[in-house]
């Protein structure tokens, strides 16, 4: 079986990087102290925001490589797996982080809304490129977060190291936003890809087959996580990546109906409809008619 390191608790992962526990539940990583290690497969209980100052290397999490510059933001959510490139050479880990146990945040307005933040869920090949303006931001949030954890606990500790949490998300959620706009050409190429691939899909058989296409089927066939995918649709043409689809489809249904040879449930099953009620249903919330109603205005 192939070793993997595994981390469920804020105090193991300290121990490992060489770092005083000041709270069970919360740690700011400064990761120069650490030893030097070998990249190996790592499971973490606990979310983490890792900046890294040195390029170590190649992280996979899942099938997806990517080699990770300096200056570049990694998300971590609790559960994940990420695979490193095996090596039987040693380096020294640069950066910082913070790491915190969803224990921390439940109950507070971080743990209501942790969810919102997508980019704990994409792929390591999406992963935060920031300007030295914008690190000089991260590590600021790290230090006031690391205040709070050198100040003696009272009963504000809890809420204010949850609200710098989340403000450091919230800059990442800006700075995502900032990576969108800038990296516009690239957005644009995957939008084409995105457009070739749903026209590919209904000029085969593959509804038949396989039903109506999903956001996460076109996000793996574009090698981005399903919310990256997501966020990016939303972004670049103001509708949901399954409203886009959805829109698609009932462009393609459009034509198909004025065939007076088919019926609609037919025409239901061309499209990948399970059941014509379903089918009637977003035609009719798509353009204010029933697929026969439609088919009688001309």
């Amino acid at each position: 079986m192939e070793k993997m390191n595994r981390f469920e608790t804020v105090t193991e992962y300290n121990i490992f990087n060489n770092h005083e526990t000041l709270h069970p539940l919360v740690s700011i990583i400064d990761f120069s102290k650490a030893d030097p290690r070998r990249l190996i497969k790592t499971y973490f209980g606990f979310y983490l925001v890792l900046l890294k100052d040195v390029n170590c290397g190649d992280l996979r999490y899942g099938k997806n490589t990517y080699d990770y510059q300096e200056g570049t933001l990694i998300f971590i959510a609790p559960g994940q797996i990420l695979d490193m490139k095996p090596s039987v050479e040693l380096y020294q880990p640069k950066g910082h982080g913070v790491i915190f146990h969803p224990d921390l945040i439940a109950g507070t307005s971080l743990g209501r809304h942790i969810d919102k933040y997508s980019f704990f869920s994409y792929k390591t090949n999406e992963a935060l490129h920031i300007s030295e303006r914008e690190r000089q931001m991260i590590m600021d949030s790290f230090g006031k977060i690391e205040y709070e954890l050198e100040h003696a606990v009272d009963k504000h500790s809890k809420e204010l190291i949850s609200s710098n949490i989340e403000l450091l998300l919230k800059y990442c959620e800006r700075f995502y936003d900032r990576q969108f706009i800038t990296r516009d050409n690239v957005n644009k190429g995957i939008l084409e890809r995105f457009e070739q691939l749903l026209n590919s899909y209904y000029s085969t058989d593959n509804p038949q087959k396989f039903g109506l296409p999903s956001v996460a089927y076109f996000a793996d066939e574009l090698n981005l996580s399903a919310n990256y995918f997501g966020d990016l649709m939303k972004k670049e043409t103001g509708k949901s990546a399954k409203e886009y689809i959805q829109i698609k489809i009932i462009e393609i249904a459009k034509n198909k109906i004025f065939d007076e040879n088919r019926t609609v449930s037919e025409i239901a099953h061309e499209l990948g409809f399970k059941y014509s009620q379903h089918f009637n249903r977003m035609f009719k919330n798509e353009t204010g008619y029933t697929p026969n109603e439609y088919r009688n205005l001309n």
